[in-house]
């Protein structure tokens, strides 16, 4: 049985100047033929961070090789690899004159090196035309080739992002291929190649986990030096996919913040409508200032 979601969750739309951004974004986007996971993952804060100019560029097509029981991204086999898309997103974000860039990919366990090198290719040609702006990156798992992490750790995004998405109980029913202790590995070698880069993860809640298995998620991604948290509210994209457990009430996000920040993250987000890119530029500026601190 489906539950109702309770008001908190209530989306608000966009009018004026910030709908006349978000429909010159998209305008942008299509013009470029370039895809944001903010679309095709239905994400829930697509109006507000699109009228505030900012979006995550979705790379390496929009069909993904694997099929998670939480993505609304389309599955299947993709057909081709577009070696020209890393300048395509460069000059959009030029275009929009971003500060901060976010890029993600679908999973391209087609590929002999999950897509590193067109991951590479982007900072890159980001950094030749907006050589101002920070750039991060939310990487699959490359299935633990620890080879094609290094290539993207080699082009010095300035925040490495590999979400675990679900806590350890929950991680073999709700991702497809995905580890719960590769994606610890992951962030862990990331640091191990470039130490002064921050990491970041993402934990979605409310499909069935309690509140002491949340802790621990924190406590497994500290032990990897991970600087960065999000904790977002999961909400059901369609009736194919898990069923939302427990709406997580705005308070109960709170403390969640606070255990994550006593536990020496360097910034986390929390709330229902979080997700790994909301308000990105804000976390790694906050980060860093922490980390600046400590140093």
């Amino acid at each position: 049985m489906s539950q109702r979601k309770p008001e908190w969750l209530k989306i608000n739309l966009v009018s004026g100047k910030e709908l006349a951004n978000f429909r010159e974004l998209k305008q942008t986007m299509r013009s470029q033929t370039l895809h944001t996971v903010c679309e095709e993952a239905k994400c829930p804060n697509i109006h507000e961070c699109w009228a505030n100019r900012t979006a995550t560029f979705m790379i390496l097509g929009d069909i993904c090789t694997r099929a998670c029981r939480f993505c609304a991204v389309k599955t299947g086999l993709p057909t081709e690899l577009d070696l020209a898309e890393p300048e395509r997103v460069a000059e959009a974000s030029e275009q929009m004159g971003l500060k901060h860039v976010v890029v993600t990919s679908v999973a391209r366990d087609d590929l002999a090196d999950g897509g590193a090198a067109v991951f590479a290719e982007t900072i890159r040609a980001i950094r030749r035309r907006l050589p101002l702006a920070t750039v991060e990156v939310l990487i699959p798992d490359f299935m633990g080739n620890w080879d094609a992490l290094k290539v993207v750790m080699d082009a010095r995004p300035d925040v490495l992002n590999h979400n675990i998405e679900a806590v350890r109980r929950m991680s073999d029913r709700v991702r497809a291929r995905a580890k719960y202790d590769r994606t610890l590995e992951l962030l862990k070698k990331a640091k191990e190649f470039q130490p002064d880069i921050p990491t970041k993860s993402s934990l979605m809640i409310g499909i069935g986990e309690t509140f002491e298995e949340i802790i621990e998620t924190m406590d497994d991604l500290r032990s990897v030096d991970v600087n960065i948290m999000t904790i977002g509210q999961y909400l059901q994209p369609t009736k194919k996919h898990l069923s939302v457990e427990k709406y997580y009430h705005p308070d109960e996000f709170v403390r969640l913040k606070e255990e994550g920040m006593r536990r020496g993250f360097s910034h986390v987000e929390a709330g229902p409508l979080v997700r790994s890119s909301y308000h990105a530029h804000e976390q790694a500026n906050a980060a860093k200032a922490t980390i600046a601190q400590a140093q």
